[in-house]
């Protein structure tokens, strides 16, 4: 089952400068191990020491935040949107 992962410009460096990616996983905790198996270091910038989601980092599901939803053991279906988005600071 392939789902569709948006990129953000600030981990493009890690995917070498890859926008979207389609990619087989059954939950979202799934699809974050796919993700560092294909781009090391790439788990690091989503989840802190604990496995789980850094404060600072948005995810969601056909624009839904999976805050909301199930979390990490979110589940995917084929055809998903995910949508990976680190919040912005300025002042």
């Amino acid at each position: 089952m392939s789902v569709e992962v948006h990129i953000p410009t600030s981990m493009r460096r890690l995917t070498r400068g890859k926008r979207i990616l389609h990619l087989e996983a059954h939950t979202l905790r799934e699809l974050i191990d796919r993700l560092e198996e294909l781009f090391p270091g790439f788990r690091d910038r989503l989840l802190d020491e604990r496995g789980e989601l850094k404060g600072y980092i948005n995810i969601y599901r056909n624009g839904r935040d999976i805050r909301e939803e199930g979390g990490l053991e979110t589940g995917l279906k084929q055809g998903d949107s995910i949508s990976i988005l680190p919040a912005l600071a300025g002042g």
